[in-house]
């Protein structure tokens, strides 16, 4: 089926991603708050570790034949990520969120392991999204992989 986006369709979806990860972090006993602040959309502690996580949720809506695209991380996101975690006390985080065809898939994993298995490029990074590199991610103890399967019945 032919799917044609709104044009508010990027916001809706950042806001979703956003609120879907604070979900559930939430679900799982993380104190966590959506903030509006330059480089990170989530503040949460850990109830396992105690830590204090800033979390910049980074998401994308792909079309029917758009899978697999990597998610384009611009290298001076990283900067504004640093500074507000640092302005916060936290540590910085980074949840990559991908809805694709009949699935979204959220991983979250820290900016150091993100920046470890994809390093900065001339100007950005890139997670991955074919099918070896998510079998990777799920394999990798410092990724958190959620994965959601859904079906639209009918529609319009």
């Amino acid at each position: 089926m032919e799917v044609k986006k709104s044009t508010r369709h990027s916001k809706i979806t950042g806001d979703f991603t956003e609120n879907l990860v604070l979900y559930w972090l939430s679900k799982y006993g993380f104190e966590c708050s959506i903030v509006d602040h330059t480089g990170i959309d989530i503040i949460a502690r850990n109830p396992s570790t105690k830590e204090l996580m800033g979390i910049s949720v980074k998401s994308r809506s792909r079309n029917e034949g758009k899978e697999k695209q990597y998610v384009s991380i611009p290298n001076e996101h990283f900067d504004k990520v640093t500074a507000a975690c640092e302005a916060f006390g936290c540590e910085p985080y980074f949840a990559i969120v991908v809805d694709e065809l009949d699935y979204i898939k959220v991983f979250i994993t820290s900016m150091e392991h993100l920046l470890s298995i994809h390093p900065k490029r001339q100007k950005c990074s890139g997670w991955k999204m074919t099918d070896s590199w998510i079998e990777r991610y799920k394999q990798d103890p410092d990724i958190k992989v959620i994965d959601f399967q859904y079906k639209t019945e009918t529609w319009w």
